[in-house]
C-alpha cells in the first residue's frame, strides 16, 4: 500500500489528492501544511476584503470532504527532506516516510527592504490570515498607501476603499501594469480608479515607511514627499517557496524545475502549482504561473502520475478572468508589451506567458466600456485581452488554445476599424460547427473551452 505525502494544502495539493484517490483507493494520502485554515479559495480573498462575500464562502472543501477522500491533513511545518531515505522531517512530529512526494508549497509575497517594513500597519494580501488582519486594521484606519503594479495591489486598493479608507496608490512607472496591459487598457483602469476616489501617484517609489511607537504613520517617497497614513499595503510580486527543494538537491531556477510528468530531477518527487516551473513548448522554455485553474490542472496531472497513470501534463493557454477597477477582464496567451519594465516580477493571478513578446500584429477595438485586443500571428491568434463584455471569451480562448487557423478572417481582423466582435463571433460559430461534426465522425470529445 503506497504512502503519498503532499506538502501544501492549496488547490494543487487538493487536486493531486483527488486524482490519486481516483486511481488508488487504498493508498495512504497525507497533506501537510502550516496554515490552520487549510484549503480555501485564494482568488476569493479579494471579494472577502471588499465585503462582497462572507468568509464561509471561501471554503470549497470541508472536513467531510477530506474524510470522504480518506485524506489525513496534518498541520505542521516541513523542515527538511531526505530524498535518499524517502522521508520528510516535520517540526513537531519528526520523520514521515513516503513512497511518492509532491511539493505543492506555492509562493509567498515578496518583502521589500525599505526601512520600516516591519512596522505594525504594513500589510499583504497573501493568505487568509493576512486578509483578516487587513480587515481588522482597516476599521480604525483613515488613510492607506498601496504599492505594487499587478492584480493583488489593485485588490488591496479596492478593498481598502470599499472599507472607507482613503487610498493613495503608488506606481513606479507611467501607467498601471505595463508589462501586461497596453496604454489604452491601463488608462481605462486608472480612470475607473480615479472615479472610485483612489488617488494615483505615477513615477513614485517608496524610500521608507515612517512610524511612531512601532506603528505606521506615513510613507516617504524617493522624491521627498510624505504621505500620511495608518496602513501600507504591499504587493510587489511573489516568490515561489523553493527552499526545501533547493536544500534537498532538487533542481531549481525561479521555481522547481519539472518535466512533462511534473517530476523533479529526483526519483518519486513531484512538484505542482505556483512553485512549479513547467516547460512551455510554444515558448521553448520553463515558465511560472500563479493561476488557480493551472495550479489545479497541474495537481490533477501530478496526482495521476504519482498513482502510476503515466500521462504527460498538457499545459493549456494561461487564462485569468478577473476584475480590474470593477471592469471584468480576461487575459489569455501572449499579450506582452515591448516597452514593459524588464525587472517586473510575477504577481498573483499572473503568468509569465502573458509577458512573452509575440511575433504578432495588433488588432484592437474599444469604446467607453468594452475593449478587445488581439495579438494576431501569421496563421493563429497568439493572445487576447477582453475588457467589459465577456461573451467572446470562451470562443477566443478555444481559438488560441487549439491554435485554430484564422487565415479565412485574418485580413479582415487587421483592417482599420474592423468590427472585431462581429467577425470573431461569426468565425467561432463556423469553427464550432466544424469541430462538432469532426467529433461526431471520430467519436472524440467536443472542443475544450475556458471554464471562466
Amino acid at each position: 500500500m503506497r504512502r503519498y505525502v503532499i506538502v501544501g494544502t492549496g488547490v494543487a495539493a487538493v487536486a493531486a489528492a483527488e486524482a490519486i484517490r481516483q486511481r488508488d483507493p487504498s493508498g495512504t494520502i497525507v497533506l501537510v501544511g502550516m496554515e490552520a485554515e487549510g484549503y480555501y479559495s485564494r482568488p476569493g480573498l479579494a471579494y472577502y476584503l471588499t465585503g462582497e462575500i462572507p468568509e464561509a464562502m471561501l471554503f470549497p472543501f470541508r472536513d467531510a470532504d477530506f474524510r470522504r477522500l480518506q485524506v489525513q491533513v496534518v498541520h505542521d511545518r516541513v523542515e527538511g527532506l531526505d530524498p535518499a531515505g524517502q522521508r520528510v522531517r516535520l517540526a513537531r512530529r519528526g520523520w514521515l516516510a513516503y513512497d511518492r512526494l509532491l511539493l505543492a508549497t506555492g509562493a509567498r509575497a515578496a518583502r521589500p527592504s525599505w526601512p520600516g517594513v516591519d512596522l505594525e500597519g504594513v500589510v499583504y494580501l497573501d493568505n487568509l490570515a493576512h486578509t483578516r488582519h487587513v480587515i481588522r486594521l482597516a476599521r480604525k484606519a483613515k488613510e492607506a498607501v498601496v504599492v505594487g503594479g499587478g492584480i493583488t495591489a489593485l485588490e488591496l486598493a479596492e478593498g481598502l476603499q470599499a472599507r472607507r479608507v482613503r487610498v493613495h496608490y503608488l506606481l513606479r512607472g507611467d501607467r498601471y501594469w505595463r508589462r501586461v496591459l497596453d496604454p489604452v487598457e491601463s488608462r481605462l483602469v486608472e480612470q475607473r480608479l480615479a472615479q472610485m476616489g483612489i488617488r494615483l501617484h505615477h513615477h513614485t517609489q517608496v524610500a521608507e515607511i515612517l512610524g511612531h511607537k512601532g506603528r505606521v504613520t506615513g510613507v516617504r517617497t524617493q522624491d521627498g514627499r510624505v504621505l500620511r497614513c495608518q496602513l501600507v499595503g504591499i504587493a510587489v510580486g511573489i516568490r515561489p517557496r523553493i527552499e526545501l527543494a533547493r536544500e534537498a538537491g532538487i533542481a531549481t531556477d525561479r521555481g522547481i524545475l519539472v518535466n512533462p510528468y511534473l517530476e523533479t530531477n529526483l526519483p518519486h518527487v513531484y512538484a505542482a502549482g505556483d512553485v512549479a516551473q513547467v516547460f512551455d513548448p510554444r515558448l521553448g522554455q520553463h515558465v511560472l504561473d500563479s493561476l488557480w485553474p493551472l495550479a489545479r490542472q497541474q495537481g490533477m496531472a501530478a496526482g495521476a502520475n504519482m498513482a502510476g497513470h503515466r500521462v504527460p501534463y498538457r499545459r493549456s493557454t494561461p487564462l485569468n478572468v478577473t476584475r480590474l477597477a470593477h471592469i471584468t477582464t480576461a487575459i489569455m496567451g501572449q499579450v506582452g508589451q515591448r516597452d514593459a519594465d524588464p525587472d517586473a516580477g510575477l504577481v498573483r493571478g499572473d503568468s509569465e506567458v502573458w509577458r512573452a513578446l509575440p511575433d504578432a500584429i495588433l488588432a484592437q477595438k474599444s469604446d467607453e466600456v468594452n475593449l478587445i485586443r488581439l495579438m494576431v500571428g501569421r496563421r493563429t491568434l497568439l493572445g487576447a485581452v477582453v475588457m467589459g463584455d465577456q461573451s467572446l471569451v470562451r470562443g477566443l480562448y478555444t481559438l488560441i488554445d487549439r491554435q485554430v487557423d484564422i487565415t479565412p478572417i485574418r485580413e479582415r481582423l487587421l483592417a482599420p476599424d474592423a468590427p472585431l466582435g462581429d467577425l470573431l463571433a461569426a468565425f467561432w460559430s463556423e469553427v464550432q460547427a466544424h469541430l462538432r461534426t469532426a467529433a461526431a465522425e471520430d467519436g472524440s470529445p467536443p472542443p475544450r473551452e475556458a471554464s471562466g
